[in-house]
């Protein structure tokens, strides 16, 4: 399938250098460029492309604001983070207003393909800058004592087994890795985590990583249960 992207950006030189880098892609068609958040909406809702490659930092609606309304009027479209640094502020607001893809603007041609089969396939695409950066940020927070997720009462329901589901996919498991280990087929694999991604409310593998984090389910490396 032929991914139809809009490209975000208020650079006009960045913007059209996108385009172009995009247009030299396999699999790829820009059907569209935007100025700003407003009209990255507005060309959404024209052209109904599979991603936007969105900027975060641009005038009348930066690119969180924009990611939150076309996720919440176009599910079918799904958003790619495109920033300068890793360690932009608004990245993390722009996991939670829906982005599912994660690069920073020095990626090649073949990282930006891959992060948005990834995205369109139900996967995140996170550069290694940002995986990074999303490691730095949970691994400053405290980590919350307690026992192994199976001794002790679940967050939102969690089925010991979906919590096993999610501990592995915390540890970078992929859903092939994880039937293997658990001895299940991919399909029970696939039920299990999107019971507990509709469970904790998490959109894709990247929060439900924070998610564990922050519920103490699992440990970032380098630290351990107490």
């Amino acid at each position: 399938m032929t991914a139809r992207v809009v490209v975000a950006d208020d650079q006009s030189v960045v913007r059209e250098g996108i385009v172009m880098l995009l247009g030299l892609l396999p699999g790829i068609e820009v059907v569209g460029s935007a100025r700003d958040g407003e009209e990255a909406v507005a060309l959404v809702a024209e052209v109904a492309p599979n991603v936007v490659l969105m900027d975060l930092r641009m005038p009348r609606c930066d690119g969180v604001e924009a990611t939150r309304r076309i996720r919440a009027e176009y599910p079918n479209t799904q958003v790619v983070v495109l920033t300068t640094f890793a360690e932009d502020d608004s990245l993390f607001p722009a996991l939670e207003a829906g982005a599912r893809g994660y690069l920073t603007k020095d990626a090649g041609g073949d990282e930006i393909v891959r992060a948005i089969e990834a995205v369109l396939s139900g996967e995140a695409g996170l550069s290694p800058a940002v995986q990074r950066r999303l490691l730095e940020r949970v691994t400053t927070a405290p980590a919350p004592a307690g026992p192994p997720a199976g001794e002790r009462q679940l967050p939102d329901g969690l089925t010991p087994r979906e919590a096993e589901v999610l501990v592995l996919i915390a540890e970078g498991l992929s859903n092939p890795e994880i039937a293997r280990k658990l001895h299940i087929s991919q399909a029970t694999v696939k039920s299990h985590i999107n019971n507990l991604f509709a469970k904790t409310g998490v959109r894709d593998r990247a929060q439900a990583v924070r998610y564990a984090y922050v519920r103490g389910l699992a440990h970032p490396p380098g630290t351990s249960f107490t």
